[in-house]
């Protein structure tokens, strides 16, 4: 039976070997690609105008945009203009950006549930071509519309998908949102919790957990050698948990550990400190929180994540040959 299964593209490809990846992924059965937007490096709106526009059928999302950082009617825009490139095909990720990065750049992440609520809640409205007046603590918007004069008037089909790590915003997704991008770097028993808080967010908007899509990021490092899949996996591991606390705190590895290769780990880091701190990983975190290994080992740890609530895993191939990763999940 055929399982849905998707594509994750950051920063480790050069893009227009990214273009070769989606094509393939898409004659190869996926149903979609996400492009990420975390560190200083590349922006997830122009790859997805790009894989929009060399493929037919498979969905690009963004895994995830932040909600700070783009005018609530230029993001409205921004995904009308995808839509128009790909229409029926665009997802909106949508995250509550992290620390120390957003205080770095000078955003104050306040209240962050209340500034998801209204950014959801006004960009829903924009792209069903609705006119807006709108007064919260983060969004004000008067009178505005998406201000189409030569092409499609009609609602636009945009998912919107929020990014949820910590257990308000995964109860908020619940009740507001399309679906959850559930995180990477998670057992896969993370979930159970997640589908609860889900579940409670929904009962207040009247659905059921059914209703929710849920997606999640998954890394996949594929290998016929099974040392060097764990290996480029370490690698991986080294930087997101000193980089990207909320990732570190979710998949349970402990803060002593953490501390030490952030101790090593400058910023941005270099290639010379993950290499100086990767012995700090345990292989057997890698195990629990990434599918790493083999073909078959990869596709095993995969389907316990399925098992544990997820529709649709969304692969992160964090080095190595892409096209055997895609081989490995392929559909078609």
């Amino acid at each position: 039976m055929k399982q849905r299964v998707a594509l994750y593209l950051q920063d480790a490809h050069d893009l227009r070997a990214g273009l070769d990846y989606v094509r393939y992924a898409e004659v190869r059965g996926f149903e979609a690609v996400w492009q990420a937007e975390s560190r200083l490096v590349r922006d997830a709106i122009v790859p997805m105008a790009a894989y929009a526009a060399v493929t037919e059928r498979i969905k690009v999302g963004s895994g995830v945009i932040n909600n700070w950082t783009r005018n609530i009617g230029l993001l409205a825009a921004t995904f009308l203009t995808l839509d128009d490139l790909a229409p029926n095909r665009i997802i909106c990720g949508i995250g509550a950006w992290w620390d120390p990065l957003a205080k770095n750049v000078g955003i104050e992440r306040k209240k962050p549930l209340v500034a998801m609520r209204e950014t959801v809640t006004v960009l829903r409205r924009l792209l069903n071509m609705e006119r807006v007046t709108f007064h919260g603590e983060f969004v004000h918007v008067d009178g505005i519309e998406l201000d189409v004069v030569h092409g499609r008037r009609e609602p636009r089909n945009v998912p919107i998908m929020i990014g949820a790590t910590g257990d308000q915003m995964m109860e908020l997704t619940g009740e507001i949102a399309d679906g959850v991008v559930l995180n990477y770097c998670v057992p896969p028993e993370y979930n159970l919790k997640a589908l609860e808080l889900l579940e409670k967010g929904a009962r207040k908007a009247g659905r059921t957990l059914d209703d929710l899509d849920r997606p999640q990021l998954v890394v996949c490092s594929v290998d016929y050698d099974h040392d060097k899949a764990i290996d480029t996996t370490r690698e991986l591991l080294t930087q997101y948990l000193a980089q990207q606390p909320h990732i570190a705190k979710a998949s349970g590895v402990s803060m002593d550990v953490v501390s030490e290769i952030q101790s090593i780990l400058g910023w941005p880091a270099t290639h010379e400190q993950i290499q100086r701190a990767k012995h700090l990983v345990p292989e057997d975190l890698i195990h629990r929180i990434t599918a790493s290994g083999t073909p078959d080992e990869a596709r095993a740890k995969v389907e316990e994540y399925r098992r544990n609530g997820c529709t649709c895993p969304i692969l992160y191939p964090v080095g190595g040959d892409v096209r055997l990763l895609i081989d490995t999940f392929a559909q078609e």
